[in-house]
């Protein structure tokens, strides 16, 4: 096969590299590098707000929720207040789903327990927003039931719309929603913003892995305070 197209059968390939690191520590040495290329904040901001409901926030009532920074929605109601001052676009994203579960597709089909994906329903506690969560009747608000916040739903046309160049992503959980997120805003030509503060995760080596893998490919991933700077800054729209 190898000299069916053309390669040499006796050169080595290089290997996957190896690390006994943890995936904490590797994205700390790579977010480190100080040649590390950016996107860089754009024009416009929207700020997209990603299922940032009951299931995945009440870690005293439901055991699908995470928590990773104890300051998530504190801070990111305070992204959120920024972007509203400056009249843009604030989109929050939650997910559920008919009674039979149907609208869930081959996604809900792998279990069958009340804490399955397909059974957080239209209308119940698992689909609510969050308590500590503002969302103001001026906001955006999509469900949805894939991972993307982008996949049928209005959000590319409300991007546009606002002559939007730059998505902020927030919410959870980092390695699901907001790494498909990611990947299809960058897809679509946004500069793609990741706080780190403001985005969550089940287990740390999830968290940690997928982000590095957002900094490394897909988006840039930066403090809160440099989005808040980014907000506060007049020449941004």
């Amino acid at each position: 096969m190898a000299l069916a197209i053309g390669l040499n059968p006796l050169k080595s390939l290089k290997n996957m590299e190896r690390s006994n690191k943890t995936a904490r520590e590797l994205y700390h040495e790579i977010k480190a590098n100080p040649t590390r290329a950016k996107f860089g904040f754009g024009r416009k901001a929207a700020i997209v707000n990603i299922d940032l409901q009951k299931a995945y926030t009440k870690t005293d009532e439901f055991k699908t929720a995470y928590e990773t920074d104890p300051n998530q929605i504190p801070y990111i109601n305070e992204i959120n207040r920024l972007a509203r001052a400056k009249s843009l676009p604030v989109v929050f994203t939650y997910v559920a789903y008919m009674d039979s579960g149907e609208d869930a597709g081959v996604w809900g089909t792998r279990t069958d327990t009340p804490d399955s994906l397909q059974n957080i329903k239209f209308g119940s506690r698992r689909a609510a927003f969050d308590d500590r969560l503002e969302v103001l009747p001026s906001d955006v608000v999509y469900c949805k039931r894939m991972p993307s916040p982008f996949f049928e739903t209005p959000l590319q046309s409300l991007l546009v719309w606002h002559q939007v160049d730059t998505v902020i992503l927030t919410g959870g959980s980092t390695s699901g929603c907001v790494r498909a997120g990611a990947v299809d805003a960058l897809s679509r030509g946004y500069r793609t913003i990741v706080p780190e503060e403001c985005v969550a995760d089940k287990h740390e080596s999830f968290h940690f892995a997928n982000l590095t893998d957002l900094l490394l490919k897909y988006a840039d991933v930066v403090s809160y305070q440099e989005v808040l700077d980014y907000l506060k800054n007049p020449n941004a729209l």
